[in-house]
């Protein structure tokens, strides 16, 4: 088969084509097979994706082809098509795909986000932007100071819309809705549907055709999982000595806020044990140093909420611990899923106090199957925890 058969079957332009292949893709992600047909048909999507299952050329290349296909004479800072993205380095990662995936075809696109200077933004929208790429609060700065025009969107794409919704940006999001037009096409990419996305979606799309795609997750059958009962109190102490008795090297350690991550890191420096917290109020330079330390051996331990956890790529993790179970089961399989994977066994630990042993029911009825309770010498499960 060429380059080209696999993709082609997917009645994308030439040009298109070609970029894939010299970008060395051969075969659509499943994500890219089910959505891209959507898109290219003009309708409203409504598509379940994680970071990692290639989403981004799902809406990027359909956007592209029906773009370049009806050129439209378009005014200086006057764009066709708007991403919305929740982070800097989101956004500069999907411009950087529409960059690579439109270097064939006449396309011009823009990246702007905040915490650089806005001047040099202004200076490109004097020129043609078909596809602008941007964060919620720098292209409202832009849109307040008139800089630029969003009243010929043809396409608005809201990525990774769940986390601008942990992130607080509902309000902002609202605000850009109002600046556009209301005939147009809208994809909303979500790696989650909670209720809170399922009402976003509700009142944006119009019959939007639903595409879910299952998370690049281990099979958790390549996953060892178990269960420490104790007290919630104890959980700091226990989670000390479980990383000294068995001396990891590598553990990510999930907590619901980003206020107990935070806490929990001081109190494991303050045991001697080298860690680091990221989450959504960390600064991006933050995250990036905490993760390159972490990836490189010298902190053994990354604290992190799930929100922060879901753009880590980090092959071959050895262990997990939940420090508190997910609210939602399904975050459950995620967390532990970060484990075990390129088919290497991982292992996923969870402390559970008495007020958990509900949501730890709850996973064991998603999973199907019981998760093993160990004891651990000198620490006792909180009482009322028998069965």
């Amino acid at each position: 088969m060429t380059h080209e058969s696999q993709f082609a079957g997917l009645a994308l332009a030439q040009p298109l084509l070609r970029a894939i292949a010299e970008a060395e893709y051969t075969e659509p992600t499943p994500i890219q097979a089910k959505a891209i047909p959507h898109v290219l048909a003009g309708s409203d999507l409504l598509a379940a994706a994680q970071t990692g299952t290639g989403k981004t050329a799902a809406f990027v290349l359909p956007i592209l082809h029906r773009l370049a296909q009806n050129e439209s004479p378009t005014r200086p800072g006057r764009p066709r098509c708007l991403i919305v993205t929740p982070t800097r380095e989101l956004a500069a990662q999907v411009e950087e795909a529409v960059r690579t995936y439109g270097r064939h075809v006449n396309i011009k696109a823009m990246v702007m986000f905040g915490g650089v200077g806005i001047q040099p933004q202004i200076a490109q929208l004097r020129k043609r932007v078909d596809i602008l790429v941007a964060t919620p609060g720098r292209l409202l700065d832009h849109a307040g100071q008139r800089t630029v025009d969003l009243s010929g969107i043809e396409v608005l794409v809201l990525d990774e819309a769940d986390r601008m919704l942990d992130m607080g940006f509902l309000p902002d999001i609202k605000r850009v809705l109002a600046l556009l037009p209301k005939s147009r096409q809208t994809l909303l990419f979500s790696a989650t549907f909670s209720n809170e996305i399922r009402a976003l979606a509700q009142g944006l799309l119009k019959n939007p055709a639903m595409v879910d795609v299952a998370p690049r997750n281990a099979p958790i059958e390549l996953v060892h999982q178990s269960v420490h009962l104790c007290a919630k109190d104890q959980k700091r102490d226990l989670l000390s000595h479980l990383i000294r008795k068995n001396d990891w090297g590598q553990v990510l350690v999930f907590t619901k806020t980003k206020h107990g991550a935070n806490r929990l890191a001081e109190k494991l420096e303050r045991d001697g044990i080298r860690a680091a917290a990221i989450h959504g109020n960390k600064s991006q330079s933050a995250r990036t140093r905490a993760l390159a330390d972490f990836k490189a051996g010298t902190i053994p331990v990354l604290v992190a909420t799930d929100i922060a956890a879901r753009g880590l790529d980090i092959e071959e993790l050895p262990q997990v611990v939940n420090f508190e179970l997910p609210n939602v089961p399904e975050d459950y399989v995620h967390r532990i899923g970060r484990t075990g994977r390129a088919g290497s066994t991982g292992a996923a630990l969870s402390l559970v106090d008495q007020e958990e042993i509900g949501l730890l029911r709850a996973i064991e009825r998603l999973i199907k199957m019981p998760i093993q309770r160990v004891p651990v010498d000198g620490f006792r499960a909180a009482q009322r925890v028998a069965r």
